[in-house]
């Protein structure tokens, strides 16, 4: 990943105000594929620090609104029953059948030196993944995923 200031080469002091002020530019480079087997298209999976136990097999994606987690996750964090809240709404699974969750459970997860406060959907359903972390999550680090780099 690499991060550009814009250029400031113009002579308008409004032009040079308004650059000044502009945020950095966020970018990928070919640089960053290196290590990568192109051309891909795998899904972006990855382990998180999730209430203090490296979890892997967690699956970032963007086009999910809600942070889940399987029911054998839940229960491998030594969570319990009583730690859930009530949640609700079913929920739409892959195969487009309808899931009703066990509940609601908010947990911190690390990544680096961020701690974010997570609200996960318990389910009890099949997956290969042991979580599915959203756009949510994306937002509250301030990340850009890319299943490319």
């Amino acid at each position: 990943m690499s991060v550009a200031r814009l250029s400031t080469e113009d002579d308008d002091w409004e032009t040079k105000k308004a650059k000044k002020e502009a945020s950095p530019v966020l970018g990928f480079s070919d640089e960053d594929k290196t290590g990568t087997i192109q051309s891909h298209d795998d899904a972006l999976v990855v382990t998180l620090r999730i209430r203090g136990y490296d979890v892997k097999r967690v699956l970032v994606d963007q086009g999910s609104v809600v942070e889940v987690m399987y029911l054998d996750l839940y229960k491998g964090l030594n969570l319990k029953p009583e730690d859930l809240t009530s949640y609700d709404s079913p929920l739409i699974s892959f195969k487009g059948k309808t899931v009703t969750p066990r509940g609601q459970i908010r947990l911190p997860i690390q990544t680096n030196s961020n701690v974010v406060e997570v609200d996960f959907i318990v389910v009890d359903a099949y997956s290969p993944y042991t979580a599915i972390m959203a756009i949510l999550w994306l937002h509250a680090l301030g990340a850009v995923s890319s299943t490319l780099h």
